[in-house]
């Protein structure tokens, strides 16, 4: 797992995640990415594409190979969607990535283990097993915000940092079974290493400086 230190936007850059670019409020198009042989692809897509249908990916959105050096601080404020096929490139793509609105679809009846992801700000999840459980997918709204709230972040960017009080920790181990989505949240938790001290995981994320977190476990 990738350790977070430091505060939320310098912590990404860090972490070296995946660069892609960068949603504007007028594009309307949401973005898909998926993994597959070694390949990662960034996708703008106007209309939702089936789960894990690469070919018809490539055909109807506009898409571009990403490069592992190319590293910037990714944030998406529209619709993510990733396709993916084992936890370590979902890992590198996803850990400590602030990202509102998010679908993960699993292309393949790997069994993944019972890990951790954290994401940054996260308000709704979708998950689809596409190749275990063709046709079922799960919806979960972690909390809420109207659309002027996220449009008025998406025109302040410092306004990221207060979204970073949110934290989702996301048991990969949830693609292994069918029973429903689930989460519980704790509010006004100063500090996540003390709150939770059997998770060692959480103590390399630090205090907030000038407010407390809300931690949601989704399982």
């Amino acid at each position: 797992m990738t350790s977070a230190s430091g505060h939320c936007p310098l912590l990404i850059i860090a972490l070296g995640i995946f660069a892609f670019s960068p949603v504007s409020e007028a594009q309307m198009n949401s973005t898909l990415i998926f993994t597959k042989e070694d390949t990662i692809r960034n996708c703008s897509c106007p209309a939702d594409v089936q789960d894990c249908d690469y070919s018809l990916a490539n055909l109807v959105c506009s898409c571009k190979t990403v490069l592992p050096y190319l590293v910037e601080q990714p944030s998406y404020h529209g619709h993510l969607t990733i396709w993916f096929t084992d936890l370590a490139a979902l890992g590198l793509l996803l850990n400590f990535t602030l990202v509102w609105d998010l679908k993960l679809s699993l292309c393949s009846a790997n069994t993944l283990p019972e890990e951790y992801l954290a994401i940054w700000g996260l308000k709704r999840l979708r998950i689809s097993t596409e190749a275990k459980h063709p046709f079922l997918e799960q919806s979960l709204l972690i909390h809420g915000g109207d659309e002027s709230e996220s449009r008025e972040k998406a025109r302040s960017g410092h306004k990221d940092w207060q979204m970073c009080t949110y934290v989702s920790f996301l048991d990969m181990a949830l693609f292994n079974r069918e029973s429903p989505l689930r989460s519980y949240s704790v509010e006004n938790v100063v500090s996540i290493a003390n709150s939770f001290p059997y998770f060692s995981y959480f103590k390399t994320i630090p205090p907030s400086s000038n407010r407390s977190y809300v931690v949601t476990f989704i399982y």
